[in-house]
């Protein structure tokens, strides 16, 4: 391919990255999120080989996003109010040394169970800032004819590095140890931070006070009642929250479903991460190529209910092959559902209150991941890791077919 045919190529599928703000932003995150995926690996497996509790790993999970799931809405107002640029800075700057200190206690085997919660309460604290203010800021560095390119983009971003952080973290694990997962993972901060530095944005910010515990609560009725009002926002938020709560616990079901039902090492669990990541990668790029046409329901509806389908068929059966392929359709869905309900509810709203809106987002996708996890966890324990993966899917699907009669009531599909 010729320049000229690959930058004609480059502008029509992916606009997004014309933007200088946005491309060396998105490089930045290219790299950070396969070292986060490293250490996603690296810390599930770790707390298994300390306990050998699938309970227990939840519990960790739950723990980490448990300020998400308290305190995402009073994070809202302050998103609005302060330069998104110096906060992403401050909050990637904490993650990597909160990195640092995992490495450093793990490869001096001074790690135990109770500090992993320490940890992971820590990490859940400044991702309670780091993940909506990332997600609001998008609009500001791609624009609003570019949003759902954009919002592809990083899922792109994110599952190519699923594919290769939980391989790569498979393969260090089995050959030299866990903690070379969190050092890589601390080093890759780097390029974020560094990427940040050079961003050249107006700094956007609310002139709303937030300076009493008064203003504070008044802004955050006032985003609430903002999106009650705005079904094209409240029905896929609701059914995001839903599907998160009891589907989308992938960081319980695929270690355990791989170790108790499968009987697989880390390697095979990784390379089961990974076939959930190619899917993922697939449908983000296909989302990515089609953003001319704006955010489909087809694809948000569809893929909640295509993603719940493929987790209850993959707990009904044992073959390794076969849970690739049905992982890699989960993750193919997932994106699909997620990508298109983030697009949707940015788009439906305005600049004054979008920090309060992806506020609620992080409550309901990542938020409820406590409750998630202990349930995904309890139930695994109680029974099996299949037997609760195909529970879960069920309870999704019930979830998506509801939510699609409630759209039909007022407009057809596309």
């Amino acid at each position: 391919m010729s320049g000229a045919a690959a930058r004609s190529f480059g502008t029509r599928y992916f606009p997004a990255l014309q933007q200088r703000n946005f491309r060396v932003f998105w490089l930045g995150q290219c790299v950070s999120v396969v070292g986060t995926w490293m250490q996603n690996v690296g810390q599930a497996w770790l707390v298994l080989e300390l306990t050998g509790s699938a309970a227990k790993l939840g519990v960790v999970s739950a723990i980490q996003f448990l300020p998400m799931m308290v305190l995402s809405l009073f994070a809202g107002p302050f998103i609005d109010r302060f330069p998104k640029r110096r906060t992403l800075i401050l909050t990637q700057t904490s993650l990597a040394v909160l990195a640092l200190i995992l490495a450093g206690i793990t490869w001096l085997k001074l790690v135990q169970y109770w500090m992993i919660l320490v940890l992971a309460f820590l990490i859940g604290l400044v991702q309670l800032v780091d993940n909506p203010t990332r997600q609001a800021y998008v609009i500001e560095l791609a624009s609003r004819e570019n949003l759902m390119n954009a919002v592809s983009l990083n899922s792109a971003a994110f599952n190519l590095a699923r594919i290769v952080g939980p391989a790569v973290a498979g393969l260090l694990i089995k050959g030299i140890g866990i903690a070379p997962c969190y050092f890589l993972n601390a080093l890759s901060f780097v390029a974020v931070i560094g990427a940040l530095s050079t961003l050249k944005t107006p700094p956007i910010a609310s002139n709303r006070r937030i300076d009493s515990m008064g203003a504070i609560l008044g802004s955050v009725r006032e985003g609430l009642s903002y999106i009650r009002r705005r079904p094209e926002i409240l029905i896929p938020v609701c059914l995001m929250g839903l599907v998160s709560l009891f589907v989308i616990n992938y960081s319980i079901f695929v270690p355990t479903f791989a170790r108790t039902n499968l009987g697989l090492d880390a390697g095979g669990f990784g390379f089961l991460m990974t076939s959930m990541g190619i899917g993922s990668l697939t449908a983000a790029l296909s989302l990515a190529m089609r953003s001319s046409k704006g955010p489909s329901r087809l694809r948000l509806y569809g893929g909640a209910a295509g993603m719940c389908l493929a987790i209850l068929l993959c707990g009904l059966q044992r073959g390794y092959g076969l849970s690739c392929v049905l992982l890699g359709i989960a993750g193919f869905c997932t994106i699909s559902f997620s990508a298109s309900t983030n697009a949707t509810i940015q788009l439906a709203s305005d600049d004054e209150h979008r920090g309060r809106v992806m506020s609620v987002w992080s409550l309901v996708f990542g938020g409820v991941t406590p409750l998630g996890s202990l349930y995904a966890g309890s139930v695994s324990q109680a029974t099996s890791p299949a037997l609760a993966m195909s529970l879960s899917g069920a309870l999704g699907l019930v979830a998506a077919v509801a939510a699609i009669l409630l759209v039909r009531r007022s407009k057809s599909l596309d």
